[in-house]
C-alpha cells in the first residue's frame, strides 16, 4: 500500500506558465487552503446533524430519532472514513495527514458512542492538533531539514530561513488552535462548542493559508527576473 503525503499544488505547479512565480505563491496557497476546506465538509456535516436534535428522520418504516453529538459524532465517524476513501481513488494514493484524521476520529468519537461522554470528541481536536505541533517542534531541531522542508521541498525552493519560519508558523497554528478548542470546550455551552468547532476550523485554515502565501510569494517572484535573463 502506498502512502505518502499529499502535494495539492503539484497540478498548479505543472500548469503554471513559465516565468510567473508570483503567480504560482498564490496558486499554492489557494491549493493548501482548498484541500484543506474540503477536509471541513464531515466538520460541516457534524454540525448540520447537531442542529438536529430531537428531529426525526423517516425513511419507509425506518424511523431514526437524531441524539445531539451523539448522532452527530457517528456522521463524523462515517463522512470521515468516505472521505478518505474519496481522496484515495481521486489522488490514487493515500494522504498520511488524512488517514491519521480518520485514526483520531474514529477513536475520540467511538469513545464518545460507546461511553456516552461527549468529552472523548471534544478533546480530539486539541490531541490531534498538538501532536501535529509535537512533530513540527521535534523536526524543527532535528536534521537538516523541518517537517515541512521535508514535506514540501521538491516542489519549492526556499532559503532555510523561510522554511524555519514557516515551520514556526504551522506549529504555532496547530498550538493555538488546540488551546483555544479546550477553553472553548470547558468555557461555553456544548452547542457553542459545536458552532466553533466548524467556524474556527474555516477561519484559522484561511489564516495560516494567507500567511503562508505571504512568507513564501517574495521568494518565488525573487527568481522570475533570473530566470527571464537566461533565457535572452
Amino acid at each position: 500500500m502506498e502512502v505518502r503525503s499529499a502535494r495539492p499544488w503539484d497540478l498548479f505547479y505543472n500548469a503554471a506558465p513559465l516565468g510567473l512565480r508570483g503567480i504560482l505563491a498564490l496558486q499554492t496557497g489557494l491549493a493548501i487552503g482548498m484541500k484543506q476546506l474540503l477536509e471541513f465538509i464531515p466538520i460541516a456535516l457534524f454540525f448540520i446533524v447537531y442542529q438536529l436534535d430531537g428531529e426525526t428522520l423517516t425513511l419507509g418504516g425506518w424511523q431514526h430519532e437524531f441524539d445531539g453529538i451523539f448522532s452527530a459524532t457517528a456522521v463524523l465517524i462515517a463522512a470521515t472514513a468516505l472521505q478518505v476513501l474519496i481522496s484515495r481513488i481521486a489522488s490514487g494514493f493515500w494522504d498520511k495527514r488524512s488517514l491519521w484524521t480518520f485514526v483520531a476520529v474514529a477513536v475520540f468519537g467511538g469513545a464518545t458512542l460507546i461511553l456516552r461522554d461527549q468529552t472523548f470528541i471534544q478533546w480530539k481536536p486539541t490531541i490531534f492538533n498538538w501532536a501535529l505541533a509535537l512533530a513540527f517542534g521535534i523536526f524543527h531541531f532535528i536534521g537538516d531539514r523541518n517537517l515541512l522542508e521535508r514535506t514540501l521541498g521538491a516542489q519549492l525552493e526556499l532559503p532555510k530561513a523561510v522554511w524555519a519560519k514557516l515551520n514556526l508558523l504551522w506549529m504555532s497554528n496547530f498550538l493555538i488552535v488546540g488551546a483555544l478548542n479546550l477553553y472553548v470546550a470547558y468555557g461555553y455551552s456544548e452547542a457553542f462548542w459545536v458552532s466553533y468547532k466548524l467556524y474556527s476550523a474555516i477561519g484559522f485554515t484561511l489564516l495560516l493559508t494567507v500567511l503562508t502565501a505571504v512568507l513564501v510569494s517574495p521568494h518565488l517572484q525573487a527568481e522570475e527576473p533570473a530566470a527571464n535573463t537566461d533565457g535572452d
